[in-house]
């Protein structure tokens, strides 16, 4: 598969932006920044996951929500394994990235997203949205990931403002957290 996916990205045609939903330009840069983080070491007997594979694995999965099994018939990879890659490359992404996701630190800066998000959206501060990605329960999980939905899973949730620049990102957050008051981002605000 890693073959197919080089000629993916190399191809002119908007295909690679179809199949992961961002440019090979994106790619590559999120590639550059996890990479490290992300590739494994080939061990006797048996070839590692390239990063680059591990990563589109991860985007398709997001980008599509395709379940493990559709996954598995298009990158070769067993879903037990796809089961372990997406949480990890979803982890490396949000430490990768962090540093592109400013959360307001003062009254006046709220005030200001709120004036720019005023011009565009009247009554609204900023955007909200949370998605539960379904996961295979991995062995000893117990029910860390087990949501209201009757399913295992984690949740995705960001915040941005007027100009579609992310405040606030939580890809890493246990199913069974689907509560607001819950999250990382009240955590952090709640005094303020």
């Amino acid at each position: 598969m890693d073959q197919q996916l080089n000629e993916l990205v190399a191809e002119p045609s908007k295909q690679f932006k179809k199949f992961t939903r961002m440019s090979s330009v994106d790619f590559e840069y999120l590639l550059n920044k996890v990479s490290t983080q992300i590739s494994k070491q080939n061990i006797q007997l048996m070839e590692a996951i390239p990063a680059r594979t591990r990563l589109a694995v991860t985007l398709r999965y997001l980008a599509t929500g395709d379940d493990y099994e559709s996954l598995n018939f298009l990158f070769k990879i067993s879903p037990q394994v796809i089961s372990q890659i997406i949480p990890e490359v979803c982890q490396a992404l949000n430490e990768a990235l962090k540093e592109h996701i400013k959360l307001p630190s003062c009254p006046e800066e709220w005030l200001q997203i709120e004036k720019d998000f005023a011009l565009k959206f009247p009554r609204a501060v900023r955007s909200i949205d949370g998605k539960h990605i379904v996961l295979k329960c991995s062995i000893n999980s117990g029910s860390e990931y087990y949501n209201y939905k009757r399913t295992f899973g984690i949740v995705l949730m960001a915040l941005v403002d007027s100009q579609y620049n992310f405040i606030f990102a939580d890809i890493d957050c246990q199913g069974r957290i689907s509560e607001f008051l819950l999250t990382q981002f009240y955590g952090q605000n709640a005094d303020k």
